[in-house]
């Protein structure tokens, strides 16, 4: 495998959801409206998309369901939190307490079903 495909994978991958997540804040809120660290917190999803590129590889080879589901959840725990809270913090309604408590029901839920899906061939 190219040494480089890793970090060029994780800075794409990084850059295009920023993106993503400065359209949809955009479109939310209006763009004239989203401060400026807004956009500077989606440049920490580019460094965090290196989480997945270590821990999804060791995923797909767990054959317990509950290993397989545990690294799918760490993998996708710090660019979905990047994702996810820099997003709700924009809402005047913003709720810590509600922001964390989807937060971990949709990495359980992703992870589980990943986990069921991804199965390591026998």
């Amino acid at each position: 495998m190219n040494p480089t495909f890793l970090p060029r994978t994780a800075l794409i991958t990084g850059l295009i959801i920023g993106a993503l997540n400065i359209v949809f804040g955009g479109v939310e809120y209006g763009f004239a409206n989203l401060p400026i660290w807004f956009y500077l917190v989606q440049l920490l999803l580019i460094p965090a998309m290196l989480v997945p590129m270590f821990y999804f590889p060791q995923a797909a080879v767990a054959r317990d369901f509950l290993r397989r589901a545990a690294y799918f959840a760490m993998g996708w725990a710090v660019p979905f939190a990047i994702y996810k809270f820099s997003l709700d913090v924009l809402s005047p309604n913003f709720s810590p307490a509600a922001s964390l408590l989807s937060y971990l029901v949709v990495i359980a839920a992703f992870s589980l079903i990943m986990a069921a899906v991804r199965k390591p061939v026998k």
